[in-house]
């Protein structure tokens, strides 16, 4: 089975491409390759999305080697999805794209911020079944 590269991509690759990233490392490594990156990139990841994951989940993004990255730091990728903030990237050559149209929750609530994660996680396993069967018409 091929194993697919799959980035997720805003704005600050701060916070939803960064949660994006490390649910698609946790739950779907055995599919694809997990990546984010931002077109105009923020100085850390943001410290609610890292504290909230941390404790709801036990993913520590920080001590996983996650970091801000810009969209040349990108390998291949197979499949991009963007987040919903916006961002056109058609600079990165890809088969498959979609956007997520996700609120951002920077400044919000814990509870905001746990129904964005919470969505993020589902479409992750979502797209993890859907590359499973080499589904992209279903994506």
């Amino acid at each position: 089975m091929k194993k697919w590269k799959v980035g997720f991509i805003c704005t600050h690759n701060s916070c939803r491409s960064q949660i994006a990233e490390a649910f698609g490392k946790e739950l779907a490594s055995d599919v694809f390759e997990s990546y984010s990156a931002g077109t105009q990139i923020k100085d850390q990841i943001n410290p609610d999305a890292v504290r909230i994951l941390k404790v709801k989940y036990g993913m520590d993004m920080i001590a996983n080697g996650q970091y801000n990255k810009t969209l040349d730091q990108l390998p291949k990728l197979d499949v991009v999805i963007t987040m919903g903030c916006g961002v056109q990237c058609p600079m990165i050559d890809c088969t498959y794209r979609e956007d997520w149209g996700l609120q951002d929750p920077t400044g919000e609530s814990d509870a905001v911020f746990i129904q964005v994660i919470e969505e993020i996680e589902t479409r992750i396993r979502l797209l993890k079944q859907r590359l499973t069967k080499d589904e992209l018409c279903m994506l």
